[in-house]
């Protein structure tokens, strides 16, 4: 589901963004673009994406268009925030390189003759010998492997990695608050003291200083927490924070993957097209030789031999436009991947159609309950939350510490004698200005506001579950009709092709075939991309994406 909702403010416009930006939602967008766009050209226009769950290779390059004429992106999470910076770092550099244009001419011919004459021969010796031979070959991936890949070095999902390994050590230095803690202190001091000073006046028959003398001390000292229910609460709250961490860590690998196999298929799809547009072209050549053979002969006209041009003509700018879409997919799937840019890559795999059983709705969201690493993320922040609270509350309970140092202390290091100090110490607080009553209400508050998120994300999870197993039940009648549909149209082109060449007809039957054709195929290659695409937003919506993708 995608929802777009806008508030006017002086001078300024906010469209708010809410689902899938993907598909139908990236055309809805763009003419709210352009009505918001016509109607208010002297506002600014904010566009919020925290809400956007997943944002395809068109709804990227519409996001591009919108920044380009004048739209800001605002963005949270760390898929969206790379997406934006992408944008918006491509939008600097073209106006960086726009701006220096200008400069650069005036020395040019200067940096083109030491280039040529002092860089260009070590470069390219260098260059061969970086390159090797994995830039002269073309990189092949299966689906497999280009999930693994980008779990291996996608940017956002190492650094949901650091992430959960930063919060595992937020953990550790609250235990740590627990256990004994121990120095060693050494020190060699020159003292001399003012006695009047000390005394507050003269005394008679007391020199008026005292010293220099030294003072050596060296030994250890110990401190540990005997009874303190507030840090062992503050404990289970950053071991609870760890374990949200680790979930959402989960939460942004599951979304990793998606991106990828999305990607994936997308790149299928427009490299079957290119297949299906390449047959195509084959087909009309064909039946241009045929129609430019039948005219030679007398039998056919010239306008059968025109339309049938017209008709190739169309099918070659069609191939034409699919490789273009093959080349950005690929480019995506690779900047997807963070591989170097001038490694090659084509898909191994092809859309292909996998019958499997239709799963049922309430078995599939308790499964999706049990297994989504969001709803575990929020599990883990409640109980942190709620050791928070107790921690605020029980700091108004008394705590026993224990201190202690054993030294060796003398006039010298070779006078000295044993020392020691040990102590046990009660601490209650009696009065903190209406602090802990303060902590207490903050961490109620944030355990509400965190059973609220619960709620609605129980329910986006059940409304992810049955959208995508109607769109799974959907997709999969299409493939039936859309492969059916093919076949149908192949014998039409068949039969009229015949009729043609039998004299029975003229060629416009062929080209109704040829078009019945060319949407049959497109038809059957969309339909086999929704099915691949549910299969993954069912795999996305139970929580398994990595289970059923990840080899």
């Amino acid at each position: 589901m995608f929802r777009i909702s806008s508030k006017r403010l002086p001078r300024k416009t906010v469209l708010t963004l809410e689902g899938r930006l993907a598909g139908p939602s990236v055309r809805t967008l763009e003419e709210c673009w352009r009505e918001l766009k016509a109607g208010g050209p002297e506002q600014r226009f904010f566009l919020n994406l925290c809400a956007v769950s997943f944002i395809d290779t068109a709804g990227k390059v519409l996001l591009k268009e919108i920044h380009r004429q004048g739209g800001r992106l605002v963005a949270e999470g760390c898929l969206n925030q790379a997406i934006v910076r992408e944008i918006v770092g491509e939008g600097k550099q073209v106006t960086r390189a726009r701006s220096g244009q200008g400069a650069k001419g005036t020395h040019i011919l200067f940096y083109g003759f030491l280039f040529f004459t002092l860089v260009l021969p070590g470069a390219l010796s260098a260059q061969q010998s970086r390159t090797g031979a994995g830039s002269e070959g073309v990189l092949r991936l299966t689906l497999d492997q280009s999930v693994a890949l980008a779990l291996k070095q996608n940017t956002a999902a190492q650094i949901a990695i650091l992430s959960a390994a930063q919060s595992e050590q937020e953990k550790n230095i609250a235990r740590a608050a627990l256990l004994p803690q121990a120095q060693f202190g050494a020190s060699d001091a020159v003292r001399r003291l003012n006695l009047e000073a000390n005394f507050g006046r003269r005394v008679p028959g007391f020199p008026e200083h005292t010293g220099p003398f030294q003072v050596f001390n060296a030994g250890p000292s110990l401190d540990a927490p005997l009874f303190d229910l507030t840090l062992w609460r503050r404990y289970l709250a950053a071991r609870d924070n760890a374990a949200a961490a680790r979930a959402s860590s989960l939460t942004t690998r599951e979304q990793v993957i998606l991106l990828v196999v999305s990607q994936y298929i997308g790149t299928l799809r427009t490299v079957a097209n290119v297949k299906a547009s390449e047959s195509r072209v084959d087909l009309a050549q064909a039946l241009y030789d045929q129609a430019a053979d039948l005219q030679k002969a007398g039998v056919g006209t010239g306008i059968d031999t025109l339309r049938a041009n017209v008709e190739l003509q169309n099918e070659r700018q069609r191939l034409i436009q699919a490789q273009a879409e093959r080349e950005t997919s690929l480019y995506a799937l690779s900047r997807l991947l963070n591989l170097d840019p001038r490694q090659k890559i084509e898909p191994a795999d092809s859309l292909e159609f996998f019958d499997t059983p239709e799963p049922e709705v309430e078995a599939s969201i308790e499964q999706a309950l049990a297994a989504r690493a969001e709803w575990k993320s929020l599990e883990s922040q409640i109980r942190a939350a709620e050791n928070s609270r107790k921690a605020a509350s029980e700091s108004r309970l008394p705590s026993i510490h224990f201190d202690g140092n054993w030294a060796y202390q003398g006039i010298s290091s070779s006078t000295g004698i044993p020392t020691y100090n040990y102590q046990a110490s009660v601490n209650v607080p009696l009065f903190t200005g209406g602090r802990i009553r303060a902590e207490i209400v903050r961490a109620e508050l944030e355990t509400k506001k965190l059973r609220e998120q619960q709620a609605d994300l129980r329910n986006q999870i059940a409304l992810d579950v049955k959208t995508a197993l109607v769109n799974l039940h959907s997709a999969r009648n299409e493939v039936e009709v859309a492969t059916l549909g093919v076949k149908l149209a192949a014998e039409e082109v068949e039969q009229a092709r015949d009729r043609f060449k039998a004299g029975v007809a003229n060629n416009i039957e062929v080209i109704s075939a040829q078009d019945a054709l060319a949407r049959g195929n497109d038809n059957q290659i969309a339909a086999l991309y929704r099915f691949n695409q549910a299969r993954a937003d069912y795999a996305r919506a139970v929580g398994g994406m990595e289970k059923a993708y990840a080899k």
